[in-house]
């Protein structure tokens, strides 16, 4: 798609895929008000214009997108639902998926900003504030630019999906830094100040090295919470999500690998950066549990290249609340900061 058709999906459209769900959505109403769990209203699909880049997505989507929604109201066991409700000390179904909902944000701002050149509606962030150091990235390369819109249409559905599942219980986007946080990001894993600060949107380049430092993250972060959830349905929905992630991650690393050798005004090397940026989260999220749960693109005791950061047996690594809190934060689950700076909405934070 041309970077010069400044569409931007704030709203889901009213494709023919996702009018079928509505209708069953319509007629699942009466039993979700017996069961009085979310709001019935606040899953049907809402209309706008913004039709051309969901149609470039195609109908399977859209409707895929509805037909997640509807398994997370419907299928989940009544006690969940209620739990959604309860004020208690135990961390809910809901509380998990809000923790994902903040992720979702920081990724949908950047990428929108990057792509659409403007942040997220107040539809979509739940009246959040506006990011820090939104901007367009200056693309120049017509293939990276088509995926990274595709990928933020991905991120935005992602928001759209969980505000609208969690109904009234969403929490407001929270602040994030998507401006200066990547270049203390950058200064803090290469340990120095660059010159100039790094910024995601100079190139196609810097904005890949921007879009790896939270992709693996999002992958460990849903892996790591899989096992969590007190329904199987909303398990499966989340696993879901973590595929989408996965699938974003992996063309970000091909896309550096391919740049690997390529020498940035730094005087280091694609895959130098791209391997202290994977240290860096490692030795973060090392403050709380010491693991080895990350891996950059270049192994310089093999000379291979790494596309799947992975353990022993090839399964993801998995990360905790709190050490993704510890990557997220630039230091520690403690201190808000970084790409947070007020830190996480909701019960997770």
């Amino acid at each position: 798609m041309s970077k010069d058709s400044g569409i931007h999906p704030y709203e889901p459209c009213c494709s023919s895929a996702a009018a079928q769900f509505a209708d069953t959505l319509q007629q699942l109403s009466q039993i979700l008000r017996d069961q009085n769990t979310l709001e019935v209203n606040s899953f049907l699909p809402r209309c706008s214009s913004q039709t051309a880049v969901h149609q470039a997505f195609g109908n399977m989507k859209v409707a895929y997108a509805f037909a997640l929604v509807a398994l997370l109201a419907f299928a989940a066991p009544a006690a969940n639902a209620r739990s959604l409700k309860q004020d208690s000390s135990s961390i809910t179904d809901a509380d998990i998926l809000n923790f994902a909902l903040n992720l979702e944000c920081l990724e949908a701002q950047f990428y929108s900003c990057a792509v659409y050149g403007q942040p997220l509606s107040a539809d979509l962030t739940g009246n959040g504030p506006a990011p820090i150091g939104c901007q367009s990235a200056n693309f120049t390369n017509d293939d990276i630019y088509s995926i990274a819109m595709d990928v933020a249409n991905n991120e935005i559905a992602h928001v759209n999906y969980l505000r609208t599942a969690l109904g009234n219980y969403s929490v407001q986007c929270p602040l994030v830094n998507i401006g200066s946080a990547f270049s203390d990001a950058a200064n803090a894993v290469l340990n120095t100040t660059l010159s100039p600060p790094f910024s995601p949107y100079v190139n196609d380049l810097y904005f890949l090295h921007g879009a790896f430092i939270f992709e693996d993250v999002g992958v460990t972060a849903y892996k790591g919470a899989l096992t969590s959830f007190q329904s199987k349905d909303i398990m499966l929905a989340a696993a879901g999500i973590l595929a989408v992630e996965a699938y974003h991650a992996g063309y970000i690393r091909t896309a550096l690998i391919e740049n690997a050798d390529v020498m940035t005004p730094y005087g280091v090397n694609v895959s130098t950066i791209v391997n202290a940026i994977a240290a860096g989260r490692d030795m973060l999220d090392n403050k709380t549990v010491n693991t080895v749960d990350d891996e950059g693109i270049y192994n310089a005791t093999t000379g291979d290249y790494t596309l799947t950061p992975v353990d022993g047996n090839a399964v993801a690594y998995s990360r905790t609340p709190a050490q993704v809190l510890d990557v997220v934060y630039l230091g520690s689950a403690s201190i808000p900061g970084g790409f947070y700076p007020n830190g996480l909405n909701g019960k997770i934070h």
